[in-house]
C-alpha cells in the first residue's frame, strides 16, 4: 500500500510540475508579446530624451530663467 501511495504522490507532483511548466511557457510568450508591442514606443521615448538632452547641452546658460 505504501508503494502505491508513493507512486500516486509522484504522479500528483508530476502533474503539478507539468502545470507549472505550461504556466511558465505561457508567461514567457506573454512577456515576449508585450516586449514587442512596447519596443516602438520605447525607441520613440529614447529618441525624444536624446533630443531633449542635446538641446539642453547646447543651450546657453545665460538664456535660462533666474530665480532671485
Amino acid at each position: 500500500m505504501a508503494v502505491v501511495l508513493g507512486f500516486v504522490g509522484l504522479a500528483v507532483l508530476a502533474y503539478c510540475g507539468f502545470k507549472v511548466y505550461l504556466g511558465v511557457r505561457r508567461l514567457g510568450r506573454e512577456l515576449d508579446r508585450t516586449r514587442r508591442r512596447l519596443e516602438p514606443k520605447h525607441s520613440a521615448l529614447q529618441d525624444e530624451l536624446r533630443i531633449l538632452k542635446d538641446a539642453r547641452e547646447t543651450q546657453d546658460p545665460e538664456d535660462g530663467v533666474r530665480s532671485t
